[in-house]
């Protein structure tokens, strides 16, 4: 069976259910965890990401006050602590330049907004997609390495890097809104949490069997 992105999301969301992901209480903590998730596990930027909010509550203002050893010190758990801490502190001041307004950044930058958050240190492809996806609303599409791996099972082949699927899907075709680009990115790492540790898993799957067409990448269900 064949099937476009849009009804691979469907699929998986009828047979897994909502994730509501990112789990978070403020874009100010997802901005926060985006960095902290690079290159470690999910369990080590969550250590560090609870010794942040016990320090500062996610405030911003207080992260800017903090020292650089303070923050090194909160931001270790998570490993590259030096980087780390230093994009912490240039994202969340600039997000703080716009006085913290998603919308109004929106607005000003539009379409360059992904290369403008590119230029930021410490954000590279998949943490500006993800800045896109949950912090500014956009039907971005996070071209992680479960999202490769699960294309690769499907039939795409080449997808050896980040950019090798980004460069053919970016962002999300209609019908997609943000929202969904937000829950498909969740569907998609909870099912590799399930199926690609071993990758052997997958054969008892609900996505065995199954072929993303990428002829029919950009195609909406209503265009078949």
């Amino acid at each position: 069976m064949a099937l476009s992105v849009y009804d691979l999301y469907q699929k998986m969301l009828a047979h897994m259910g909502p994730t509501n992901w990112w789990p978070a209480d403020s874009k100010q903590q997802i901005i926060i965890e985006a960095i902290l998730i690079q290159n470690t596990t999910e369990r080590n930027a969550l250590v560090a990401s609870s010794l942040i909010r016990q320090e500062t509550a996610y405030n911003f203002e207080k992260i800017q006050e903090l020292s650089t050893d303070k923050l090194e010190e909160l931001v270790r758990p998570a490993g590259f602590m030096k980087n780390k801490s230093k994009a912490i502190k240039t994202l969340t001041q600039w997000y703080l330049s716009y006085d913290e307004d998603s919308e109004a950044i929106v607005a000003q930058y539009g379409e360059t907004l992904r290369n403008t958050l590119l230029q930021l240190h410490g954000v590279g492809p998949e943490t500006a997609d993800v800045l896109l996806t949950y912090i500014f609303d956009q039907p971005q599409f996070i071209a992680d390495k479960y999202a490769r791996t699960l294309f690769g099972l499907l039939g795409v082949e080449g997808l050896t890097t980040y950019q090798s699927l980004n460069r053919q899907l970016s962002q999300l075709p209609e019908p997609f809104t943000y929202q969904d680009a937000q829950e498909f990115h969740g569907l998609i790492d909870e099912f590799g949490k399930a199926y690609f540790h071993p990758i052997d898993n997958f054969q008892d799957s609900f996505l065995m069997g199954i072929h993303l067409d990428w002829a029919k990448i950009n195609v909406n269900p209503t265009q078949k």
